[in-house]
């Protein structure tokens, strides 16, 4: 379902150019979850931007649903891979109601069902009719990133990515974003690809682990293989020991 050949990823051009991530190469099969993990400018978030079409690649190939794509990507393309951002306020309109929010990406696409959409996707993520014609300020941070997970399934993606979907939430909140992603992609087939820096969090969601240093993948393994630290590569080891305690479950 997803699939990056030797892609790499520049910001800027010329001698000026960085390399964010280096010829990175994962396949990602239908209705699996898989996590990237890494520290701080490891270029996850950056596979992730590229994989939703936000920034160019400057080489390798990237294929959704086992079609070539790039940035400019076709309108049956980008309703089948939607992103939920890191920060639920950040990426919420302040200044529109939930059902405005909501009802946005249906007119882009032109769907039919605009109603029954919208009460469909909120009664999905857990929130009622109340909070409907509220506005983002008015919502918990649990309840904004039910609303950012409501807009991006109302268009029925096959495909979900995921930045850091919990980082900025409360710890017995990010249980419930985790219980609720699971279980949305139990019931619509979904394909995860989830960037997180908590080994745990991770584990929670994703069957396989791609541990990100510097740019590149240095090791793909499991969330298993990691809570018995039965890992290869001396980055990921590292990693493991400043996530002390790190448990799966």
């Amino acid at each position: 379902m997803i699939g990056l050949d030797n892609v790499t990823i520049a910001y800027g051009t010329g001698t000026r150019a960085v390399i964010a991530v280096h010829d990175f190469t994962l396949s990602v099969p239908e209705g699996e979850a898989v996590g990237l993990v890494g520290e701080s400018g490891s270029g996850k978030s950056t596979v992730l931007r590229a994989v939703a079409g936000l920034i160019p690649h400057a080489k390798g190939e990237i294929a959704l649903a086992g079609v070539r794509v790039d940035r400019r990507r076709t309108t049956a393309q980008r309703k089948t891979t939607q992103m939920v951002f890191q920060d639920p306020y950040g990426s919420l309109h302040p200044n529109q109601t939930v059902d405005q929010i909501l009802a946005l990406p249906v007119a882009i696409h032109r769907l039919d069902r605009g109603e029954a959409r919208i009460v469909q996707a909120l009664t999905e993520v857990g929130l009622g009719r109340e909070h409907r014609y509220r506005y983002p300020h008015q919502l918990s941070g649990g309840q904004r990133q039910r609303v950012a997970i409501a807009r991006a399934l109302i268009l029925e993606p096959r495909i979900l990515l995921l930045d850091e979907p919990t980082s900025a939430l409360d710890v017995s909140v990010q249980a419930e974003i985790l219980n609720l992603l699971a279980r949305l992609r139990r019931e619509r087939g979904l394909t995860l690809l989830m960037v997180s820096h908590d080994l745990a969090v991770i584990a929670h969601l994703c069957e396989r682990i791609g541990v990100m240093s510097a740019g590149r993948l240095v090791e793909i393994t499991t969330a298993t293989a990691m809570a018995k630290s039965q890992v290869t590569h001396d980055y990921t080891r590292e990693l493991l020991r400043s996530n002390a305690g790190f448990d799966r479950s």
